[in-house]
């Protein structure tokens, strides 16, 4: 069995977005022997996204959907689950590539561990959108997409504590705030199919966001790093956007987030009144 870094960029270069689903149950049974051969690989992953085949042209990937989500209409929905869709793509190569590009930085088992774990899951989360998309008569790739996801693997390439500030514990913390609202769009539609699956998502968000605060404040324990402002000041550096309220603040403390951590960011953010 080739070591998991090796396995995590196999899947960085699949093309076939329904087949990155794969090496969790491999890794649970290999034990202690293959962790050993990770931590002193230095790979390199893609340095881009693979863009899926024909019929998601690749020249699609760099722009932002086009199709504003009506959620009283059947295309509205179909938008945004096709944008559903994309993120937990994008959240499959993003959960790799923590374990790829940063295998050269020594770490416990129960990282790697957690990791396989969220991406095994995220691929399930990317079929259950393309099964209810195909229901729905369309698939994933009839509508062009964003690569602002990516954008914060390409930012973050060379900063560990930066990626898992970035990712789980921004971009995926926000699919806990939103989530709830796009069930209830489905309920209303009485769409079960959806609703299921949205529900299966977000009970297992909570999770992926909790590993990254794990990790995050484990590497700042470990170098003496004060979390809290170390995470201000990398959010500030790498995040292109705004923190938006309103916060699902009993998800994100579920998964390790405490409201001093986003909320002094989201006030930054938010547009001053002006002066008379």
């Amino acid at each position: 069995m080739m070591p998991l870094a090796e396995m995590a960029c196999a899947v960085l270069t699949t093309s076939d977005s329904r087949e990155k689903r794969f090496c969790r149950a491999g890794w649970q049974r290999s034990g202690l022997n293959i962790v050993t051969q990770i931590c002193p690989l230095r790979l390199a992953p893609p340095p881009r996204q693979i863009c899926p085949p024909d019929p998601i042209s690749p020249s699609c990937w760099p722009h932002a959907t086009r199709h504003a989500a009506k959620p009283d209409q059947k295309s509205g929905r179909n938008a945004l689950l096709h944008a559903v869709a994309h993120i937990e793509l994008n959240a499959v190569d993003l959960h790799w590539d923590l374990i790829a590009r940063f295998s050269a930085t020594p770490m416990p088992i129960g990282y790697y561990d957690d990791w396989v774990k969220a991406a095994d899951e995220e691929s399930k989360h990317f079929n259950l959108m393309c099964d209810c998309l195909e229901a729905h008569g369309s698939f994933y790739g009839a509508m062009v997409a964003h690569a602002g996801m990516w954008r914060a693997a390409e930012d973050t390439a060379e900063d560990f504590l930066g990626r898992l500030a970035v990712v789980p514990m921004v971009l995926e913390a926000r699919g806990l705030d939103v989530t709830p609202s796009m069930i209830r769009i489905f309920e209303n539609a009485k769409d079960q199919q959806v609703v299921d699956a949205l529900n299966v998502i977000y009970a297992e968000e909570v999770a992926h966001v909790a590993y990254g605060s794990k990790w995050f404040h484990f590497l700042c324990g470990r170098d003496n790093i004060d979390p809290k402002p170390k995470f201000h000041a990398l959010v500030r550096q790498y995040f292109h956007g705004a923190l938006k309220p309103p916060f699902n603040e009993a998800k994100r403390a579920e998964a390790g987030i405490a409201p001093d951590f986003y909320w002094p960011l989201a006030d930054e953010m938010l547009p001053q009144p002006a002066i008379r």
